[in-house]
């Protein structure tokens, strides 16, 4: 039984577009970013729990190697910058080496910045954003697209619904999640007719030390995520963000959301954005917020 209305508008819209084949995670050989914790270590878990054989790179080393001896002998542990794209071209080296191929790449790994405005951030927040969340996707995914297509397996670049949601106090990670989607669309088309494919997640508000850190232990940072209406202020687990990309590298999705209360705003952005965007940049409150941020950052300046 569908459960899910989205799953549903695609059950009824697949004799239109038509489904790819689908892929068992079954001996398959799966990277993952951003593998020690959070998202990354429950899908790691998931995938591996499937049968597949799970190589986690994160930049904590040794919580990648206590997490992959927690899952077994079908699971490797990878230290890497993934913003070090020669350290990821030969951690993904490895993995042939120790594996054989690489059928799955998930790029997950991802940081945030703290609240600052485009006028007063550092520059260096800046990049260091970019250069792990995008350019980390793109070094990630590259070197493994070779195997990938000789194997028909799949790419799923971790994006986010702050791709199309106003950037206020957090530009950089916007900014990145959005050239993500990008990376991601270009993919799907270009793997045409390969037999391997790519597709696209989006995440609203997860609850992992990222999120605490960023909308509940900083004020500011938490006043800025109250902003969001509900259904847009739900929250949903590590685990099932997992569940949702799994499910997304079985179905070969093009696209997955979720909460799926996100999904009208998604479809909708073209037009959402242009009176929300108006509407928040005449909101006292949002000017009073972005006031406040940078008394912030210039008190810290002058101690």
């Amino acid at each position: 039984m569908i459960t899910d209305p989205f799953d549903m508008v695609r059950s009824l819209l697949s004799p239109v577009l038509g489904e790819p084949e689908r892929l068992d995670p079954r001996d398959k050989v799966v990277v993952i970013t951003g593998a020690a914790a959070g998202i990354g270590y429950e899908l790691a878990r998931l995938l591996h729990d499937r049968g597949a054989y799970v190589a986690l790179f994160d930049i904590d080393a040794d919580a990648a190697r206590e997490r992959a001896a927690a899952l077994g002998v079908r699971a490797v542990a990878v230290g890497v910058d993934v913003a070090d794209r020669e350290g990821v071209r030969l951690a993904i080296g490895q993995v042939r080496e120790n594996f054989g191929r690489i059928d799955v790449v998930v790029a997950n790994a991802g940081v945030v910045p703290r609240p600052a405005t485009v006028r007063l951030m550092d520059p260096q927040d800046f990049d260091r954003v970019l250069a792990i969340n995008l350019t980390g996707a793109f070094n990630t995914i590259q070197p493994a697209l070779d195997d990938v297509i000789a194997h028909r397996g799949h790419v799923v670049v971790v994006s986010s619904c702050a791709a199309f949601a106003p950037g206020m106090g957090g530009s950089p990670y916007m900014v990145s999640k959005a050239g993500v989607e990008q990376l991601g669309r270009a993919l799907r088309v270009e793997l045409g007719g390969t037999g391997a494919t790519a597709g696209i997640v989006y995440f609203g508000v997860v609850e992992t030390a990222m999120t605490h850190g960023t909308l509940d232990e900083d004020e500011l940072g938490a006043e800025i995520g109250s902003l969001l209406p509900w259904p847009l202020d739900r929250r949903i687990t590590a685990r099932r963000a997992a569940e949702v990309i799994a499910g997304a590298v079985e179905r070969r999705a093009a696209r997955a959301i979720a909460p799926a209360g996100w999904e009208p705003y998604a479809l909708l952005r073209g037009a959402v954005n242009v009176v929300l965007d108006r509407k928040l940049s005449a909101d006292e409150r949002v000017r009073a917020l972005t006031r406040r941020l940078e008394e912030r950052i210039l008190a810290d300046r002058a101690r």
